[in-house]
């Protein structure tokens, strides 16, 4: 034998003992309890829950592996890496080899789950080793993260291993949302509030499966969004809020960023300029727009339902397709909302010639029109779609039309209404809204709705009375968890008893995340005594 061919078999010899060694190598040896899939806290609740008793060990041994040819899958699991790192401070490989790995996490494409509108289909086979999360598309497989993000205990598990592990109990959840469109709206616009604000209420929107969030960019008392054409929109009115405050606005980079970091979250940005009334702001900076032939001054109040543009004045129109166009042009999503309510300063025949009017242009930019329900006495388009929050009778014009609604009624689904006599913050024009009454009502046939007709819920939350995130998440938490369930989950999964249980063990969830949540005396709330820091701290 000459030496290259020596010096060959050695190698391979040494490579055949290493790789005999590492076949042989013990497993860990975990101290893992025994676990119950059917009965986690997880909100919304999934369709249809298995379980096998048993625990999957998160741990430094774990590995994250995605489908690499699927668009977007390598993203999702770059988002799972950074949320376990959050909760458990673990560096997990994502599509890497890992010499000492024990278990995987593997995030796949499945064709068979997207099955007539269920795009955002997914399934969790959990195992004593593996998690595999199937999904029909990179959206379906991100609501599947939300689930396993649920799971993932606060707290390490003791075991006989000088590690911590999480433990995630095992089993099969098969899920798929009721209504397409899961939507919370903001008013920007009675009150700013910034970039980073917006941010983490998609961060904790999307967290329950949120997948829209409509802002309201305009209104009487100040105009939020940058139009390069009319500049003093927010120069001038972009200046002013509800009260003695400076306002604010954003710049088109400004929500580009927002726009960018929900498609990050697989959620769509729905913009709204309200129009024909609800306009004061835009008259003082233009007041050419004005329908009462006055210039208007600043305002600062909260009455509603006194201005109005010029229905009947070409130059209007052209303002609007500037607006339309710079913001449509920026907005990759499929809607624009051109808001429509309390008009009570324009004629009902101007109105109407208003909508009919706006709609076409808003098509002319290839977005879906989006109006308050007073939308539906114009002779609208059945592509367009109808916001229901106060008339049954628009709704049902709507549905004669043949038209899809969201679901708003202010009676139910409107966060700015105060709790109950004690409550901080909101208004009670429309009623108390508790989070049971949040919860309790059926928007398959409220109203006598038809199910065909409903996109799905939104959860308006109006800004009269709130000017920055704590007093946001007040009025929003913890009803905004009850609307993401009536959302996505079906009837018969949705119970009272059995949801305000999971939403009481959420608290150390929210305050993980400084969430200023209204701590409702109906639920029995959770609290976190040790925070995770103190568990893993090395």
């Amino acid at each position: 034998m000459n030496h290259s061919r020596f010096v060959i078999v050695i190698l391979a010899c040494i490579h055949l003992v290493l790789f005999s060694c590492q076949q042989k190598k013990e497993p860990r040896e975990l101290n893992l309890p025994k676990t119950d899939l059917s009965q986690a806290d997880l909100i919304p609740k999934p369709t249809t829950i298995q379980a096998t008793n048993t625990a999957f060990p998160l741990d430094k041994y774990t590995i994250i592996t995605t489908l690499k040819d699927s668009t977007g899958f390598a993203d999702v699991g770059t988002f799972l890496a950074n949320s376990i790192k959050d909760i458990a401070r673990l560096d997990l490989s994502i599509n890497a080899d890992a010499q000492d790995q024990e278990s995987i996490i593997y995030i796949k494409r499945s064709d068979s789950l997207a099955r007539g509108n269920k795009k955002e289909a997914y399934q969790l086979k959990i195992g004593t080793d593996s998690i595999v999360l199937s999904a029909a598309s990179a959206a379906g497989a991100f609501r599947g993260i939300q689930t396993l993000r649920q799971l993932i205990p606060l707290k390490a598990n003791d075991t006989i291993t000088e590690n911590p592990v999480w433990p995630i109990p095992t089993g099969t959840i098969d899920d798929a949302p009721q209504f397409v469109y899961r939507g919370a709206m903001l008013d920007v616009a009675r009150h700013f509030f910034t970039v980073e604000e917006v941010k983490k209420y998609i961060d904790l929107l999307a967290y329950y499966k949120y997948n829209t969030l409509h802002l309201h960019l305009t209104d009487d008392q100040g105009w939020r969004i940058e139009i390069k054409s009319w500049p003093k929109l927010t120069e001038v009115a972009g200046q002013t809020e509800v009260g003695d405050e400076p306002g604010g606005f954003y710049s088109q980079q400004d929500y580009k960023d927002i726009v960018s970091y929900a498609t990050k979250n697989y959620m769509t940005i729905v913009p709204e300029v309200d129009m024909p009334g609800h306009t004061n702001s835009a008259s003082v900076a233009y007041p050419f727009l004005n329908g009462n032939g006055k210039t208007p001054e600043i305002y600062r109040g909260t009455h509603v339902g006194f201005s109005t543009f010029d229905t009947r004045k070409d130059s209007v129109y052209d303002f609007i397709d500037d607006v339309v166009r710079e913001i449509s042009a920026i907005t990759p999503g499929p809607y624009f909302h051109i808001g429509g309510d309390e008009s009570h300063a324009t004629k009902k025949s101007d109105y109407i010639y208003f909508v009919n009017k706006v709609e076409k242009i808003v098509q002319k930019y290839d977005k879906k029109m989006i109006g308050w329900d007073e939308i539906a006495t114009a002779d609208v388009d059945s592509n367009s779609i109808v916001q229901f929050w106060a008339s049954a009778d628009n709704a049902r014009k709507a549905v004669e039309k043949d038209m899809q609604i969201i679901m708003s009624p202010a009676k139910k689904a409107y966060l700015d209404m105060k709790y109950d006599l004690q409550s901080e913050y909101g208004l009670n024009w429309a009623g108390y809204v508790p989070v049971d009454t949040a919860y309790i009502w059926k928007p398959e046939n409220y109203e006598n709705i038809p199910l065909k007709n409903i996109l799905g819920i939104e959860a308006p939350l109006w800004s009269e009375t709130i000017s920055n995130s704590s007093e946001l998440e007040y009025l929003a938490f913890p009803r905004a968890i009850g609307f993401a369930e009536l959302n996505w989950s079906t009837p018969e999964n949705r119970d009272w008893k059995n949801y305000k249980v999971r939403l009481g063990n959420q608290g150390p969830f929210l305050e993980k995340m400084n969430v200023n949540y209204y701590p409702s005396p109906l639920i029995d709330w959770k609290t976190e005594e040790e925070p995770i820091e103190k568990i893993n701290k090395d």
